[in-house]
């Protein structure tokens, strides 16, 4: 029997009772404040932000804005994330590489860091474990990069991480930013204990091929793979950004482009209930598992914070295949590839 057969048949795994929901509560200086929810609005972080100002002797828990700023490797204007953290920020945010904050013995680009990795990066960035972290993308994209840096929190167990929906609304409705070096952002670091990592959220190359040759199979349906890259990269049209890696998609995979998630004009995650109905519209059924995948994990991320903001399946039941599409092409063999790389 299939490894993705046997773990999603699981009466153990079946049976977990449903997560509480996801909220924040701490006491700055003796006032309570907290986030209710997991996506939060520009307004709900400048509120908080102006009740937790943050002093040099404090160890109270804060509030830091993370900005994970993050650019493709063809981007046409040779746009950075530390370039743009530099330019426009939120005032007092911290900037997470994740071109650095990764797997560096991993030949794929943004495979999960090591806990040990982890927690480095995130003490030499100033956050401490109990801070309420509120990630955010850039105003050029919109939401695109902030969700996967929330997801790694996540999955690291950091206890209040949020996303900022988002910081191109930030900037219209005339909140503050400043500018400057990032070094001049964190004066020093803070203690953070080594994290255990949350394998239950994360899918490995195996068994996706696993689950790919059980495609069609009977008595083997129900993972359900969404695919959040451009239609034209799933359906082999269109090439990668990447040179030399094919497009394609994997067997079964439904395309599901993040852009379509987000509001046109401002590149904010749309209303849950919109959600919902694209979801339903693709022909998902949020009784089944499912796993998010893209190019390099990134905006696999963005499916996984939309079908937790539309209630769309069990949580224990949503994924994410960490390698996604760079692993899946460079380690397919020539031989497997009319199989298992389909063109649509």
């Amino acid at each position: 029997m299939a490894l993705a057969h046997r773990l999603f048949s699981n009466p153990i795994l079946r049976s977990r009772p449903p997560p509480k929901a996801s909220w924040f509560s701490f006491m700055p200086h003796g006032r309570n404040f907290s986030f209710k929810s997991y996506v939060i609005t520009p307004k709900e972080l400048s509120e908080a932000l102006a009740k937790n100002v943050p002093t040099k002797i404090s160890t109270a828990p804060r509030v830091i804005p993370l900005c994970a700023a993050w650019f493709l490797p063809n981007d046409p204007q040779g746009r950075t994330g530390k370039d743009n953290f530099q330019k426009k920020r939120i005032p007092s945010a911290r900037f997470f590489d994740l071109d650095e904050v990764k797997d560096h013995d991993s030949p794929y680009p943004h495979m999960l860091p090591t806990a040990e990795g982890f927690a480095s990066a995130v003490k030499n960035i100033g956050i401490r474990r109990d801070d309420a972290v509120v990630v955010y993308d850039t105003e050029d994209l919109g939401l695109f990069s902030a969700p996967r840096v929330g997801w790694t929190f996540k999955v690291f167990g950091h206890p209040a991480v949020h996303v900022l929906n988002n910081f191109r609304l930030w900037v219209q409705e005339g909140y503050p930013t400043e500018s400057g070096d990032v070094s001049a952002v964190v004066q020093e670091g803070s203690p953070y204990p080594v994290p255990s990592l949350d394998l239950d959220k994360v899918v490995k190359f195996d068994e996706m091929k696993d689950i790919a040759e059980d495609h069609n199979k009977e008595g083997r349906e129900g993972v359900q793979i969404l695919d959040a890259r451009p239609k034209g990269r799933w359906a082999g049209t269109d090439p990668e950004p990447r040179p030399g890696l094919p497009s394609g998609h994997i067997p079964g995979s439904v395309s599901v482009p993040y852009s379509e998630l987000l509001d046109a004009s401002t590149g904010a995650l749309l209303p849950g209930d919109e959600l919902r109905k694209l979801f339903e519209s693709k022909g998902l059924d949020a009784e089944k598992p499912m796993i998010s995948s893209c190019g390099t994990g990134v905006t696999a991320a963005v499916i996984d914070l939309a079908l937790r903001e539309a209630n769309f399946g069990e949580d224990d039941k949503r994924r994410l295949y960490d390698g996604s599409w760079t692993e899946w092409a460079q380690r397919t063999r020539i031989s497997e590839r009319d199989r298992l790389i389909r063109k649509a």
